[in-house]
């Protein structure tokens, strides 16, 4: 393989030791920096305020030069560029750019950097040893939670904090508010001035209502999915588990006596 082939395959892969570690070292970077955004909304002491922000850079340097790479060794330039993984990383570095015209509201992107989280998802389940159909769901349906809920509290902080510092005074303020937001609960102790706060609320109700019951929906249909499969292991090529109404192994067509429970 020629060297662009090389980096390509280690990006993605988790099989081999220089795969593994590469994409583990990027992940650590990704939450180290979602560490440094929510501490940021914080009041810290000036010198580790100081060290934050570099720290914070030299991560954002690195996954500016991280989607440089992957757009070098993409083989269809405008085609990984409309890729939504491509989007994301490109969300997450945007920092950096506008940040030169010293906006500081587009600070709020940083917080979309978590979204970089779903690229790892595929090899997270082997890593972290979620094997099994459930779980995946399971774990899928966490992330893609916390992920939203993470973005939408980077959002309300942003708009809400310069005009309503005694409401929203950290992010963990906004990560309460749009909690009890989504779930539809609202309390009504904490609401948002500005027309632009009150807009992020009403696109995360939605999201609320529309997302949490397909994702439980989701999780339903594969329990039941689960509940339906009896431990039979085919005599001929040796698959364990068939379907509980199964005569037949789906998998080389032998003949199975299931005994139902």
């Amino acid at each position: 393989m020629s060297i662009r082939e090389k980096i390509a395959f280690y990006l993605e892969d988790i099989t081999t030791p220089i795969g593994l570690i590469l994409n583990l070292c990027i992940l650590g970077l990704i939450l180290l920096s979602l560490l440094i955004y929510v501490a940021q909304t914080y009041s810290l002491p000036e010198t580790t305020q100081i060290i934050s922000n570099r720290l914070e850079f030299i991560i954002l340097i690195i996954f500016v030069f991280e989607y440089i790479v992957r757009l070098w060794c993409a083989e269809n330039k405008i085609k990984f560029i409309l890729k939504p993984l491509a989007i994301m990383d490109l969300l997450a570095i945007l920092p950096v750019f506008i940040g030169i015209f010293d906006i500081s509201f587009f600070r709020v992107f940083r917080s979309f950097r978590i979204l970089r989280i779903i690229r790892f998802f595929g090899f997270g389940i082997s890593v972290f040893q979620i094997q099994k159909a459930d779980q995946i769901v399971i774990a899928r349906i966490l992330l893609i939670l916390a992920s939203i809920i993470f973005v939408y509290a980077g959002l309300i902080y942003q708009v809400e904090h310069p005009v309503n510092p005694d409401i929203f005074r950290n992010f963990f303020d906004a990560f309460y508010f749009c909690v009890v937001t989504m779930t539809t609960v609202g309390f009504g102790d904490v609401i948002p001035l500005t027309d632009q706060g009150r807009l992020v609320t009403v696109l995360m109700i939605l999201t609320g209502i529309l997302l949490i019951p397909w994702q439980i929906g989701d999780l339903t249909r594969q329990l039941l999915k689960t509940t339906q499969k009896v431990k039979t292991e085919c005599l001929n090529c040796g698959l364990l588990i068939h379907d509980f109404d199964a005569n037949f192994c789906k998998c080389c067509g032998k003949k199975l006596e299931i005994e139902t429970k």
